[in-house]
């Protein structure tokens, strides 16, 4: 269907399987060259905005809501939703049926923090149907990244962290943290998941707490269904480590060989650290990594300019 200016120029609903509808939407001339942008989280949706950054008399920019969140149905805010049919694997698939659905031979991929992980992991299995790649905050969901996010990091905030850890049930406190979230946020009463989103969401705006743009209450300033999904998405995603083998999308960057990147991540990101940046540059050489002196994982204008530039730059090619 077609909208007015403001508006995406088409957008509807695709049956994936599995009983889910995801939600997506298109903007610009479909005769631009075309653009997936993948959300981050897992289970942030994607934006509702009109798309910035990106020049739509120049790109067709697609966007979608992964699984279980933003307008994708049934939404992981119903304990009743199953996540079993919710996995990397199942992503993947669903982007490739949406390409297939609207006709796209092949696209620029742009996705960062957990889209940074779907990307990489669709354009190693499918490098035939990427022309080029931009990615802000690069991550590849190893185990030792979430390790890191979930509880290395908090040598930096350890009030903050004590708090998060005892929102698990004082018998869980030593084990894995994730996935006793996980539990609670499949819990029936809706308080139990509600409290546990609550404490999950105060971790993650305590680590962006110090950026440029951390501005306070980013993950937690959200609608109450937005939250549940997001939180019960991100345990279920993480504690599963993303059902990736550790390491396995630096192990297979030589698939993107032919691919252009560009990575683009904050030297203080202090979540994502640029180590993992600098091994996924290391590992394709194709691919060239600006690090971003003055920000972090939420960016900042020296961060977006250099954004802009990639799409420049891909802009004809």
């Amino acid at each position: 269907m077609t909208e007015a200016a403001d508006s995406p120029a088409e957008h509807g609903m695709l049956d994936v399987g599995d009983g889910n509808l995801v939600y997506w939407e298109s903007w610009g001339d479909p005769a631009n060259k075309p653009v997936l942008n993948v959300h981050g989280g897992p289970g942030t949706g994607s934006s509702r905005a009109r798309p910035s950054g990106v020049d739509l008399a120049r790109f067709r920019v697609i966007r979608f809501d992964q699984r279980g969140c933003g307008r994708s149905t049934p939404h992981a805010s119903d304990p009743a939703t199953d996540l079993s049919v919710n996995t990397t694997e199942h992503l993947l698939r669903d982007m490739e049926r949406l390409r297939e659905h609207l006709g796209v031979e092949r696209w620029l991929l742009k996705g960062g923090s957990w889209g940074s992980t779907l990307v990489l992991a669709y354009a190693e299995r499918h490098p035939e149907r990427v022309s080029e790649i931009i990615i802000p905050a690069v991550t590849t969901t190893r185990r030792c990244e979430i390790d890191w996010l979930y509880r290395g990091v908090a040598r930096f905030f350890p009030d903050a962290w004590e708090r998060f850890r005892d929102g698990v049930p004082e018998a869980e406190r030593d084990g894995d943290l994730l996935a006793a979230y996980g539990r609670l946020m499949e819990n029936p009463d809706l308080e139990v998941r509600a409290k546990a989103a609550a404490d999950w969401l105060a971790w993650e705006d305590a680590v962006i707490s110090m950026e440029v743009n951390g501005s306070p209450g980013a993950y937690s300033d959200r609608p109450d269904d937005a939250k549940l999904a997001f939180v019960r998405i991100c345990a279920h995603y993480f504690s599963n480590g993303a059902w990736l083998e550790e390491g396995e999308l630096l192990r297979n960057a030589h698939r993107l060989k032919g691919i252009p990147g560009v990575l683009v991540h904050g030297r203080l990101d202090m979540g994502g650290p640029p180590v993992t940046a600098w091994e996924l540059a290391k590992a394709w050489p194709d691919a060239e990594l600006v690090i971003i002196d003055d920000s972090g994982h939420t960016g900042s204008d020296a961060f977006n300019e250099a954004l802009m530039r990639a799409f420049d730059r891909f802009a004809e090619s």
